[in-house]
């Protein structure tokens, strides 16, 4: 199958729904649990704002929104995606901890988003803008449902620079990744996807754009572990919102 053809929305949430059972394992086993700081560092940006209400867009088996429930006093975390398994994994860990009544799980498209507008002061998305079938509608749509002054952070994987680390990560991401991830997945496909998807992914001041270009102001990213993630964060675009959490962080 073709990337364009994996990128359809029903293939893509039937891969998801297939590798559910292994996906938290793979994440932290494949990203030497890098992942798990990853997602603390993106969580301390949506709390940075003290949101009332958080939206965790592509939410998955629920780790972004347990994260951002342990830095933030948000008293809503919607954990919202479209792959069933994932939720009911997220459902299970919300039930089993100290945050059940703050979290809570929601089934949709991320396009087409069941939420009124204005209904969030921030939104996250943790590796799930690569599989947005249309990028610029999920950014704008993403706009519609935040608040005047909401706060966007996108935790999405890219490709190192440097020309000894990106070589090492680049031969990392082409055999290894995939080899062993479909092998412990159980699943022929999957992984060499993930690998593609990185690979051909806009790079951060791309990226930056286009999240500009659907609304937002005030885009900016902070690399991680050597270029191989970027925390983006963005405001819906009011001046003086976008002036007032400017001063909040200095």
């Amino acid at each position: 199958m073709t990337d364009s053809e994996k990128r359809r929305p029903r293939a893509v949430r039937g891969m998801f729904d297939r590798i559910a059972p292994r996906y938290d394992f793979l994440n932290h086993l494949l990203s030497a649990n890098l992942d798990r700081s990853w997602r603390r560092t993106a969580a301390s940006e949506v709390a940075a704002i003290e949101p009332a209400r958080v939206l965790d867009l592509c939410g998955g088996t629920g780790d972004m929104s347990l994260a951002v429930a342990r830095q933030s006093s948000a008293g809503r975390i919607v954990c919202c995606d479209f792959s069933h398994p994932m939720l009911q994994r997220a459902a299970a860990k919300f039930r089993a901890g100290p945050d059940r009544d703050r979290c809570l799980t929601v089934g949709a498209d991320g396009l087409r988003l069941p939420f009124f507008d204005g209904s969030f002061d921030a939104v996250s998305v943790a590796f799930g803008v690569r599989n947005f079938h249309d990028m610029d509608v999920g950014f704008r749509e993403i706009h519609r449902v935040l608040v005047p002054g909401g706060r966007l952070v996108v935790l999405e994987f890219s490709v190192p620079t440097g020309p000894v680390f990106g070589k090492l990560y680049r031969t990392y991401l082409t055999r290894l990744l995939p080899a062993v991830g479909d092998r412990i997945a159980g699943q022929d496909g999957p992984y060499g996807y993930l690998a593609r998807t990185i690979s051909g992914f806009p790079e951060p001041a791309s990226l930056a754009g286009r999240i500009r270009d659907a609304g937002f102001a005030a885009c900016g990213w902070k690399t991680r572990t050597g270029g191989i993630v970027a925390i983006h964060t963005a405001i819906k675009g009011d001046l003086g919102a976008v002036e007032s959490v400017a001063a909040h962080q200095q």
